[in-house]
């Protein structure tokens, strides 16, 4: 039962902090991750997979996920209804009074202070999951620097990037990809 009611806490407090959307979760993720042992930074990778490749808000998804892995289906509802509810208790309170404060220089001031702070979420988020997908950090104590380095992942990230800023194709085909590439290459 304590384990609930600290995944539920948990989840609550990303769901209240994590501003920017979903990505800005992994910070949160990542944290809670070392402090609680419920899931491994592979674990997260794999969230990251899941939840990008179904569709539905990626921080819900994450949040199913990362529930589920702690305490089965009852934990994946727990954790989604956990990080809904601050944004549905902020939502209902912006709504009373936002009509009234829209144009006040406070509101603006926050907003603005907001955009920087979420953006630096996901930029932080963004590394971290680089560094998991791309590096090989288990291999630093082996002197072969080439070595720490996932050859194989770097090549398919970069080949799918430029595809992605060259051709208009739907993500879900490079996403399709990525999953037949890993399969077939098997990194």
């Amino acid at each position: 039962m304590m384990t609930a009611v600290r995944l539920y806490i948990e989840f609550f407090l990303t769901g209240l902090f994590a501003v920017g959307g979903g990505l800005a979760t992994l910070p949160f993720l990542y944290e809670m991750s070392a402090r609680t042992g419920w899931f491994s930074n592979q674990d997260i990778l794999n969230l990251i997979a899941v939840s990008e490749s179904t569709p539905g808000a990626i921080g819900i998804n994450m949040a199913t996920y990362a529930g589920f892995t702690t305490l089965g289906p009852a934990g994946g509802v727990l954790a989604t209804l956990a990080l809904i509810t601050p944004s549905i208790i902020i939502i209902i309170l912006i709504s009373k009074v936002l009509e009234k404060f829209r144009d006040s220089a406070v509101v603006k001031g926050i907003f603005r202070g907001l955009r920087p702070a979420s953006t630096a979420m996901i930029a932080a988020a963004g590394l971290g999951v680089a560094r998991l997908a791309l590096l090989r950090t288990d291999m630093l104590a082996g002197g072969n620097l080439l070595q720490v380095f996932n050859l194989p992942a770097i090549a398919l990230a970069v080949i799918l990037f430029v595809c992605m800023r060259k051709f208009k194709i739907h993500v879900i085909a490079y996403i399709g990809i990525a999953a037949l590439a890993g399969i077939l290459i098997g990194f």
